[in-house]
Parts: C-alpha cells; sequence; structure tokens
C-alpha cells in the first residue's frame, strides 16, 4: 500500500487538490476491477482541521493533521494561488514535515504553481523546476539557485517531480500512476479522464514576456528596442554600440538580467510576434515569416518549432481563430 499525502496549502486552488484525490481513487477502482488490490491509501493533510478556500466558497476537510502523519511515501503539493509571498508565509508550518519525509524516503511532487511551495523547502536546490509558464520571471527572481526549465510538463530528479501550468499537472499525476501501478494501468487512467498520456511540452501555450524585473536601465531600453523593432535585423554589436556599452559587457549584463542571451532574446520575440500573427490573420507562413524578420524558411521554421514544439503550420492550424484561416 502506497500512502499519498495530499496536502492543503492556504491559498490552494480547490481542483489541484480534488483532482489529485479524485485520481488516486478512481485507480484503486480500476484495480480492483480488474482482480488486483487497491494500492493507494489516500489522504488530505492540513495544518488545521478545516481550510477554507477561494474566499471561503469551499471549505476543505483534512483527514490528517500534517503532524499526525509519521511516514508517507508521496506528498502532492496543490496548486496556490493569489500573492505568492503571502500563500509562502501562510504555509511555513508544512516545510519541515515536507524536508523530513523526504528525508525518509518520501517522494514529493508539485503541481503548477505549487512548484513555489516546493522550492521554499530548499529541496529544489540546485534542481530542474517546472510550473506554469507565466510563472517563470517570478520563479526565477525568488529561487535563482533552481533552473526553471522553460516549457516542461514534467521534471524528475531524485523523487522530487513538478508539472507545466494549469492542467498539464494531469500528465504528471498519470506518470505517477504508471510509475507505481503499471502502463495499462495509466492508459485507462488518461481514457478514463480523458487526457493526453504522453504530452511532453507546454512550450505551444507560452507567451513570452520578456524578463523585466531587473533594474539595469540599459538593459530595459535594449529590451524595448529590440520589442519595438524585432523586423529588423539588428546585430549585437549594434545594441551596445546603441547603448553606450562595451559588447561583452553588455552581453554578460543582457544575460544576467533577463535570463536569456541577446539573440535568444532576439528570437523568443519574433517568434511570439509570428504566433500571434498566425492565430489572428490568414497570411501565409512566408508572409508571417518576412514580417518577423527572416528571410530563410529553414531557419525560421527550425527556431520556431524549437520554441514552440510546433512547426509554423502545424501552429496555425491548431491556433488560428479565423475560420477558415491559411
Amino acid at each position: 500500500m502506497k500512502n499519498v499525502s495530499i496536502i492543503i496549502p492556504e491559498t490552494a486552488v480547490i481542483e489541484a487538490v480534488a483532482d489529485p484525490h479524485y485520481m488516486f481513487k478512481a485507480v484503486n477502482q480500476f484495480l480492483i476491477a480488474s482482480g488486483k488490490q487497491s494500492l493507494f491509501n489516500v489522504q488530505l493533510v492540513g495544518l488545521t482541521k478545516e481550510i477554507k478556500l477561494e474566499n471561503s466558497l469551499y471549505t476543505v476537510h483534512s483527514e490528517k493533521l500534517v503532524n499526525e502523519v509519521r511516514k508517507t511515501d508521496l506528498i502532492i503539493i496543490p496548486a496556490i494561488s493569489g500573492d505568492i509571498k503571502k500563500a509562502l508565509d501562510l504555509n511555513k508550518a508544512f516545510l519541515p514535515w515536507i524536508v523530513d519525509q523526504h528525508k525518509n524516503g518520501a517522494e514529493v511532487a508539485s503541481l503548477c504553481i505549487g512548484a513555489f511551495l516546493l522550492a521554499d523547502t530548499g529541496l529544489l536546490s540546485g534542481k530542474k523546476c517546472s510550473s506554469h509558464w507565466n510563472a517563470a520571471n517570478e520563479f526565477r527572481t525568488m529561487f535563482p539557485d533552481v533552473e526553471f526549465v522553460d516549457g516542461s510538463i514534467i521534471t524528475e530528479e531524485n523523487g522530487i517531480y513538478s508539472s507545466g501550468g494549469a492542467n498539464s499537472y494531469w500528465s504528471l499525476l498519470l506518470y505517477l500512476v504508471e510509475k507505481y501501478t503499471d502502463r495499462d494501468t495509466a492508459i485507462l487512467a488518461s481514457k478514463y479522464f480523458a487526457v493526453d498520456i504522453d504530452r511532453d511540452s507546454q512550450a505551444a501555450f507560452m507567451m513570452f514576456k520578456g524578463q523585466k524585473g531587473h533594474e539595469d536601465q540599459e538593459i530595459l531600453k535594449a529590451q524595448e528596442f529590440i520589442e519595438e523593432n524585432y523586423q529588423e535585423k539588428i546585430s549585437v554589436d549594434e545594441l551596445a554600440d546603441k547603448f553606450a556599452v562595451g559588447r561583452r559587457s553588455f552581453e554578460r549584463r543582457f544575460k544576467k538580467a533577463t535570463g536569456n542571451t541577446v539573440l535568444e532574446y532576439m528570437q523568443r520575440v519574433k517568434i511570439e510576434a509570428a504566433k500571434r500573427s498566425f492565430e489572428s490573420s490568414r497570411k501565409n507562413i512566408n508572409e508571417v515569416m518576412f514580417d518577423v524578420g527572416y528571410t530563410d524558411t529553414k531557419a525560421f521554421r527550425t527556431i520556431f518549432k524549437k520554441i514552440t514544439g510546433l512547426t509554423p503550420i502545424e501552429y496555425r492550424n491548431k491556433y488560428n481563430k479565423m475560420e477558415g484561416g491559411s
């Protein structure tokens, strides 16, 4: 029997508490129906007996208080909402228990924005982590010793797991079901919950928002210049000269401030503009390519797929909002 402890943080997203509870309970029923023993002992674990969520719209009852759980095998950290720093302060009392359980062999999995609470334990130091793409800049600022992985649905290192944005946590739940049971049970669960079992990237959903939460004024001006002139071919030397910074110093400061090299930043700005065009216009691939400053079809296709996980044609066909868009 595997003990699964789903913690109920203050400001938790109710679905991220209910969904894993439902998933593991349903898998128990699948196992029983196939003549096997149920595998998961699922418990909701809180700091208090009752936790009010989403402005008291919901009340969740803890089955056990955190200090009553002496040994568990898997801890699920649901997504949290609202002001992240406030949420972390409200949930500090979970941290030593999570750390102790991990030291005693428990695996730990965060769902979406729950990665902030996982990172606050210190267990992610020097490790990779995924969360909602929209939280990337804030996460990197708060936890610079953790490697935030853009576009990842799932990360796994030494019994610590994280999932990407929003509903992508279903992919992590299925992954854990497969790990603890078998592929057939995971496939059955994926069909039951109508989840694509092998989706491995949230890159196509990501909107690039340049990291501007820093105080390097010359780099901020350079970012704004790149974003306003993405159609043009701009060299690193031109940017360094324009903002009166030596090239080496400019490149070093740009990477430190934004998390991207200058070239990566320019590529991502161009591809973000291309994505918006594919979504809302009837322009063909070449027209969009030229609009964002590319002249080499192969290079455009390669960079577009590297950043979004889809080819330009696949992206347009999937996300074009105009009926009959081409």
